[in-house]
């Protein structure tokens, strides 16, 4: 062999030596788990409404006055200072199941805790407004009843506070299930006591007195 292949061989013997090695592929490892494509989540069942078995205090039910706004002032005449007379009312909503209505007015800012002004109850469901001047009686014509006040009398007693900032005065109407059997002449808390478990639905508007 010539110097010059020589030359040549040795060249080419030293540029494949410089090169690097091409790494040798692993084997697959046992443990590894083969790729999960994730699912599409499962959409859920809409659920099914369900009525509740509780009746909704003051859905549907509405009471309101002629003689004063809701939350405005009493006029003189149906308090102490005036006649003294039941203002009238007016309701509507009233569940067709109702079998009665009771409505209580009372003042929860009298300096001796709630002071109550008139309790009326087993007034018929059909009834729709009290005129003004309700008669204080404990048996109506129309078979309401009506119990004693705080003043200790029969039916309406009107706002009569100390002489300061206004009261408040709520007429409270409830729609019963049932007719109370309760006597005439009751008490706020008998009534309260005999309506527990029967409120179908209940309203309320409030007016405001001072002197």
């Amino acid at each position: 062999m010539g110097k010059k292949s020589l030359l040549f061989v040795m060249i080419a013997l030293l540029a494949l030596s410089c090169q690097p090695a091409k790494p040798t592929p692993l084997p697959a490892s046992p443990l590894a788990s083969p790729a999960i494509t994730p699912a599409s989540p499962t959409p859920l069942p809409t659920p099914t409404a369900f009525p509740s078995p509780f009746p909704t205090p003051l859905k549907g039910l509405a009471i309101s006055s002629p003689a004063f706004e809701n939350g405005g002032i009493i006029p003189k005449r149906y308090t102490c200072e005036g006649e003294n007379i039941s203002p009238p009312l007016n309701w509507t909503g009233v569940p067709p199941e109702a079998k009665s209505l009771v409505l209580i007015c009372d003042d929860p800012d009298a300096p001796g805790g709630v002071f109550n002004h008139w309790l009326l109850y087993n007034i018929p469901p059909s009834t729709s407004s009290l005129p003004e001047g309700i008669p204080p009686l404990p048996s109506l014509a129309d078979g309401s009843l009506q119990g004693y006040n705080s003043f200790g009398r029969i039916g309406y007693g009107g706002p009569c506070p100390p002489p300061g900032p206004a009261h408040r005065y709520f007429f409270r109407l409830y729609a019963l299930d049932t007719t109370l059997n309760v006597p005439p002449k009751a008490k706020k808390a008998q009534v309260l006591k005999a309506i527990e478990g029967h409120i179908l639905a209940e309203a309320e508007v409030m007016g405001m007195f001072s002197r």
